[in-house]
């Protein structure tokens, strides 16, 4: 007996030690990329946003913010009732000809969730791009929508800058980086994000980290101000050894803002008075949830963080091609919808692929998700029926 008990602990421990063994395996992926080393650690070491080497957020931001424990936030996500946090079918889009277009014209391209191309006084940006289908490490685990991977690396035009606005699966994407390396003259990052990209393969020559409140003169008449937002980085167990930032594009003509993933807070204010009016934002509405509050703005936080900011035109962010938060899809375009009424800006919903022109012209966007929503209900009149 005591010598069979003896085999079943040795090949326990076995187990287990192949099990430790491939999970440090999978975490030398070069998907999960570099933490900060050199040069620039020593750079972030003298970040005034760090505090006992972590990047911090301006004000309180726990990550929990019920009562709940780990283990039971973590059963509630897998095992806990959900609305529809994915389409009964294929969202409506529009596969623009991003190489053809003009330039000289100003205008936004939103490629779904957190991902936009950009022209501002004749420079191209492309802004958290993710082509992947899968926004998480995991084969399938965060899938995009049907009908929302219109677009590939290889339908971009060459990029003048490349902005990251944090680590994360849905906003740095492997993939994609790789396949846009010989497009991209310039990389703008937050300070540590700059590892991945040296990891990954990029000349450090083109890649630009910044803290916040800094300003990178990408031509003499457009400024990229590194603006502060309120959440979190990490591509592995390891968390906040990289900078979160959101993004103003300042020209002559224009400013443009992108928040990146942010929760609510007196930032948007701050940053409306010192480099608005806006003449367009975009805001993280989407994703939201009370047990992550701090993070991610609900929509009528993101309507209130609009006028804060001063601006003519909201276009909802974060939301449209991949679900995180367990909310139905479509809640986010709802509630910004009744949330922007009477508000002083214009709110702008516009197709994936749909360029939005910047020229102060009138422009007006159908609620495309409301065709989906009564498809998922027709659909299940049907059912009822059938039984």
């Amino acid at each position: 007996m005591k010598e069979l008990w003896s085999r079943v602990i040795k090949a326990g421990v076995g187990v287990a030690v192949l099990g430790v063994v491939g999970v440090f395996a999978y975490f030398q992926q070069p998907v999960f990329g570099e933490l900060p080393s050199g040069e620039r650690l020593t750079r972030i070491e003298h970040s005034p946003n760090l505090a006992d080497g972590m990047f911090r957020n301006q004000i309180d931001t726990p990550m929990k913010t019920t009562d709940q424990s780990e283990l039971s936030m973590w059963k509630e996500t897998l095992l806990g009732k959900k609305g529809q946090p994915r389409p009964p079918g294929a969202i409506p889009a529009i596969k623009t000809n991003l190489k053809a277009l003009n330039p000289a014209q100003d205008l936004v391209v939103w490629l779904g969730h957190s991902s936009y191309f950009v022209q501002l006084d004749g420079q191209r940006f492309l802004i958290d791009p993710v082509f992947s289908t899968n926004a998480a490490p995991l084969p399938a685990a965060n899938r995009a929508f049907e009908g929302t991977s219109i677009y590939a690396a290889d339908d971009m035009p060459e990029i003048d800058a490349l902005l990251i606005s944090h680590d994360h699966y849905d906003h740095l994407d492997y993939p994609s980086i790789l396949a846009l390396k010989s497009k991209v003259k310039k990389v703008i990052v937050g300070l540590g994000v700059g590892a991945h990209f040296e990891a990954w393969g990029y000349d450090l020559a083109t890649v630009r980290e910044a803290d916040w409140n800094e300003v990178i003169a990408l031509t003499p008449q457009v400024q990229i101000h590194i603006a502060p937002a309120r959440h979190f980085s990490g591509r592995t167990l390891t968390r906040d050894q990289s900078l979160w930032v959101g993004f103003a594009l300042v020209s002559p003509e224009r400013r443009l803002f992108f928040s990146g993933d942010s929760g609510y807070g007196p930032h948007f204010a701050q940053i409306g008075q010192q480099l608005g009016p806006f003449d367009w934002v975009a805001l993280d509405a989407g994703q939201y949830d009370p047990r992550w509050a701090s993070v991610h703005m609900n929509p009528e936080q993101a309507a209130q963080a609009a006028e804060d900011l001063r601006t003519r035109v909201l276009m909802p962010g974060h939301v449209g091609r991949f679900s995180i938060a367990p909310h139905d899809w479509d809640d986010p375009f709802k509630r910004i919808a009744a949330a922007s009424k009477g508000r002083g800006y214009a709110l702008w919903t516009p197709e994936i692929g749909q360029p939005v022109h910047l020229d102060g012209g009138a422009q007006s966007f159908a609620p495309w998700w409301e065709h989906n929503a009564a498809d998922a209900q027709s659909h299940r009149a049907t059912g009822a029926k059938e039984k």
